[in-house]
């Protein structure tokens, strides 16, 4: 594929550490072809963190987050982890948020407490290094948004991560100080594009949530970071407006978010 001129984008949530090595390069290849300037690579246990981190210096297009996954939140989060997070986010300069937090009520889910604790305790983390906040939220919506107003969150700010919801949960999300990501969910659900339309686009970012996907058939249909133009394309179309405006607004959104400078190769000038 050609890549259009000035027509760039960030993923700003993956799980590429779930790969093995000898996949990153063509993940890579496939995302440069499609105009993917930038991606964050989002930690779920300490031990992923340092996977993400790692491959920040190996590959020059992946930032990394900080973060203990609420469906790992098995354990409260002590003075040793916090002190390892802490260490894991200040001594990596790749290091742009702390994710993948936030609360999980799903059955199988940890301890709601458990949960409670290790998403306050990382918002206080993020809010100590001035990092922004990428969260999950799944069945848990209120207790999130009351979680994010009593801690703060909103002076950081952050992102709705692989957002799914209705737009009174949209404008929720907004009001605490969040952007919303739009990922592949946006192609095939219509209550989520009537949402899109609604929703400024300047309060939008993008992601896919990549990660290996075995369960599907062909190779060639898991989700990858070069899917982040197809949303974007999808998102553009919804909305009456030019893919350039979409790459345009969403990427300089989260470039900003995550306080990254932009390069000419990322964007189109103003």
């Amino acid at each position: 594929m050609e890549v259009s001129e000035g027509i760039l984008f960030g993923d700003a949530h993956t799980h590429l550490d779930q790969y093995g090595p000898e996949e990153i390069p063509g993940i890579l290849d496939r995302a440069a072809q499609a105009g993917i300037g930038f991606i964050v690579c989002a930690g779920t246990t300490v031990e992923s963190t340092r996977a993400c981190i790692r491959m920040t210096e190996e590959h020059a297009p992946f930032y990394a987050g900080v973060g203990i996954h609420p469906m790992e939140a098995h354990q409260p989060v002590d003075e040793s982890i916090y002190a390892e997070l802490e260490s894991l986010a200040k001594n990596n300069s790749k290091v742009v948020c702390i994710s993948e937090v936030g609360l999980d009520y799903m059955p199988s889910s940890p301890d709601h407490q458990v949960q409670d604790q290790v998403f306050r305790t990382q918002i206080r983390l993020a809010k100590s290094l001035g990092l922004p906040i990428i969260f999950h939220s799944r069945e848990s919506h209120a207790d999130v948004f009351r979680t994010l107003r009593e801690e703060n969150a909103g002076s950081v700010g952050g992102v709705m991560h692989y957002f799914q919801g209705d737009e009174p949960t949209a404008r929720e999300a907004i009001e605490c100080g969040f952007f919303i990501s739009m990922a592949r969910p946006l192609t095939r659900l219509p209550y989520l594009q009537d949402v899109a339309r609604a929703i400024p686009l300047e309060n939008m970012v993008l992601e896919t949530d990549a990660y290996p996907q075995p369960f599907k058939k062909y190779r060639h249909n898991w989700t990858e970071p070069r899917h982040v133009r197809e949303v974007a394309q999808f998102l553009a179309d919804i909305k009456g407006i030019t893919l350039e405006e979409v790459a345009h607004t969403t990427t300089h959104n989260l470039a900003n978010l995550l306080g990254l400078k932009p390069t000419k190769e990322w964007l189109d000038s103003d």
